[in-house]
């Protein structure tokens, strides 16, 4: 004999509601803990667990009142809970139809002159060759880039304000060394007494 298969979780919702609208009543969750078993089959582990998720989509009515909470629903709330949700299906369709059609005229589109004919690989293998040579000539032209006019004429400028630079810089040393050279000389310049003084010691 074979095992009896046991409620799924929407058979569950439905037969719980079945509770609310055949009795029109106002209840605790314990009332519902020990009418759900008994009368619809519901297994009292999962009551607490079926009974929120009707909650969360606004299809029971929760209210704390002091420490305890009261559950109710009507059929008319339930009506338009189904109503409303109905509503918003049928909008996620719509949007999503256009959405389709928008990607479909895309797609058409974007297909024009793109049909896969021989004039089409001849061209896309001519434009394969033709990009492989230009990027063999800019290697190319990369190599010889030293010749160019413009990057020489950049290096003689960079050259000569080299120059310029050393010359700052070594300038005062070759005039340290001149002096230095030349110290002898200037000194028995210095010490020589000039004409005008040897006529006034005469």
């Amino acid at each position: 004999m074979s095992k009896k298969k046991g409620l799924s979780l929407e058979e569950k919702r439905t037969r719980m509601m079945e509770i609310f609208f055949e009795s029109k009543d106002v209840f605790q969750l314990k009332d519902i803990e020990k009418i759900a078993p008994k009368s619809k089959g519901i297994t009292p582990m999962s009551v607490k667990d079926v009974l929120q998720s009707l909650v969360d989509d606004n299809m029971v009515d929760c209210e704390r009142v002091g420490t305890s909470n009261y559950y109710w629903a009507f059929p008319s709330k339930a009506l338009n809970a189904r109503k409303y949700k109905l509503e918003e299906l049928q909008k996620q369709i719509s949007d999503a139809k256009q959405r389709k059609a928008s990607l479909q005229k895309a797609v058409e589109k974007a297909k024009v002159g793109r049909q896969d004919t021989k004039e089409r690989s001849s061209m896309l293998k001519e434009l394969k060759a033709l990009r492989e040579e230009r990027a063999q000539l800019q290697a190319e032209l990369d190599q010889y880039r030293e010749c160019d006019p413009e990057v020489v004429e950049e290096m003689r400028k960079s050259n000569a304000v080299a120059k310029e630079a050393i010359s700052r810089w070594t300038g005062g040393s070759f005039f340290l060394i001149y002096l230095k050279s030349n110290l002898n000389l200037q000194a028995a310049f210095l010490l020589c007494p000039s004409p005008s003084e040897n006529t006034e010691r005469l």
